[in-house]
């Protein structure tokens, strides 16, 4: 079964079997690449699957690079979702709170059901590693899309 990752995010996932019987790596690429669902996200992002959720990890994980502009729409993660950012300068917003910016080596840490959004600064681009944690088949959760305001 397949599910997209977001985190965003984010990327092809699906609850794989129990844990592997030993040191398992995906190399970097297997999965391919897609550009973020028009509903999911305004602007170009791209979601590069890095590892699936399966019976132990209960979590899929994907990289995501937004361009300047780019971010997700609203949403929320039944599991909650934590994000790693690892280049430029980003947003993130909780609703009913001021967007927050977020730099490469922040710990993003986003509780189960809390409505939210993240994405690239107006003028940097951004990446970050989302952990999407799954619950009862799903880790996201897609809303409205973001105003510019």
């Amino acid at each position: 079964m397949k599910k997209v990752l977001t985190a965003a995010a984010i990327g092809a996932t699906g609850i794989l079997p129990a844990q592997a019987d030993g040191i398992e790596i995906r190399v970097n690429g297997s999965a391919p690449a897609m550009f973020g669902a028009a509903d999911n996200f305004s602007g170009r992002a791209v979601i590069s699957p890095l590892y699936p959720a399966t019976d132990f990890t209960r979590a899929s994980t994907g990289l995501v690079n937004f361009a300047p502009g780019a971010r997700t729409v609203w949403h929320t993660h039944p599991a909650g979702q934590l994000l790693i950012v690892t280049t430029g300068q980003g947003w993130v917003q909780e609703d009913g709170k001021d967007k927050r910016t977020i730099n490469p080596g922040d710990v993003v840490w986003i509780p189960a059901g809390i409505k939210h959004w993240h994405g690239a600064t107006a003028t940097s681009p951004m990446a970050h590693i989302a952990v999407s944690y799954m619950q009862d088949g799903k880790n996201v959760d897609w809303l409205e899309p973001v105003s510019d305001q």
